[in-house]
């Protein structure tokens, strides 16, 4: 009864610190398939931030079982006002489907502005269309 209880304030802990990191930070997305109206997990995501005319990578993630990443920024780093990039490398998971598509990669560039505490970014994909917008 004692490792049960052990194991269940572990698990409370680690629950509450991931729900902490990613209500502080800055950036999360959301990706779902318009074909079955299901999350798409397993989506490689790209951060890059604009500098100059090349982007720096800042991070990259992959989506879980809900199509999400509550967390896309670095921890313990802070958004700055500027040009961002978040791209979802679509092929490999239509290819995963066994689905052909003419979108192999969608990016999506945004300014991030600090007055602005969180953005999110939704992608609502197919194999001929997709659809994003800034959601909260």
């Amino acid at each position: 009864m004692k490792n049960i209880k052990y194991l269940i304030s572990c698990f409370a802990l680690t629950f509450l610190s991931l729900t902490a990191i990613a209500e502080t930070n800055p950036l999360s997305v959301h990706v779902l398939n318009l074909q079955t109206g299901l999350p798409s997990s397993n989506v490689e995501v790209v951060l890059e931030q604009k500098n100059g005319d090349d982007w720096k990578l800042l991070n990259k993630g992959i989506t879980d079982n809900n199509g999400r990443i509550t967390a896309l920024f670095p921890n313990k780093e802070t958004m700055q006002d500027g040009i961002y990039k978040v791209t979802f490398k679509t092929a490999k998971w239509f290819k995963a489907h066994n689905t052909e598509t003419f979108f192999p990669e969608v990016p999506v560039i945004f300014k991030a502005d600090t007055n602005i505490k969180h953005y999110h970014i939704p992608l609502l994909i197919s194999p001929y269309g997709y659809s994003t917008y800034r959601g909260n």
